[in-house]
Parts: C-alpha cells; structure tokens; sequence
C-alpha cells in the first residue's frame, strides 16, 4: 500500500476506505505500508495507521528521517498496545 502527501483529515478517512476494500484480500501475504512519500500525518493519520500495522504487522518502508519517525511512532504505540494487554 503506497502512501504519498498527507495522511490527514479526510484523506486518512480515504486511506481508512481503501484498507476496509484491501484487508480481505490480503489473504495471509504480508503488508508492505509504503510511507517514502509520506510528508505529514495527523494524529487521526497516525492512529489509522497504527491499528492497520497492529492487524497486520506489515512491514513499514521509510527512507527519510521524517518516514522512519512515522514507522517508529506507528510501532511504538504497536508495542505500547501491548504491553497494555498484558
């Protein structure tokens, strides 16, 4: 799932769509949540993406300072859940 521009407001809502239409058809193949050409997420953003790596443990792709602080809030609060279950 290539992600690009600003997962906020209502594209997060439009990104929050397509994931409800993509999940059943993952059909046990991993995620690959693509964030290269992410530029900003909200908190509503953020948390999207959150529940969707914690459905699936997809596997994040970042390659500027700014993606990979994306992908590590997003497994932080994976792990964070977590922690909180037990």
């Amino acid at each position: 799932m290539k992600l690009e521009g600003r997962v906020a407001g209502l594209w997060a809502a439009e990104v929050g769509r397509v994931w409800v239409e993509t999940a059943p058809r993952l059909a046990g193949r991993t995620l690959v949540l693509d964030l290269r050409n992410v530029i900003y997420a909200d908190s509503g953003g953020t948390a999207l993406l959150s529940e969707i790596y914690s459905q699936t443990k997809a596997k994040l792709v970042a390659d500027t300072v700014w993606a990979q602080s994306l992908a590590d809030q997003i497994m932080r609060s994976d792990a964070q859940q977590a922690n909180e279950e037990l």
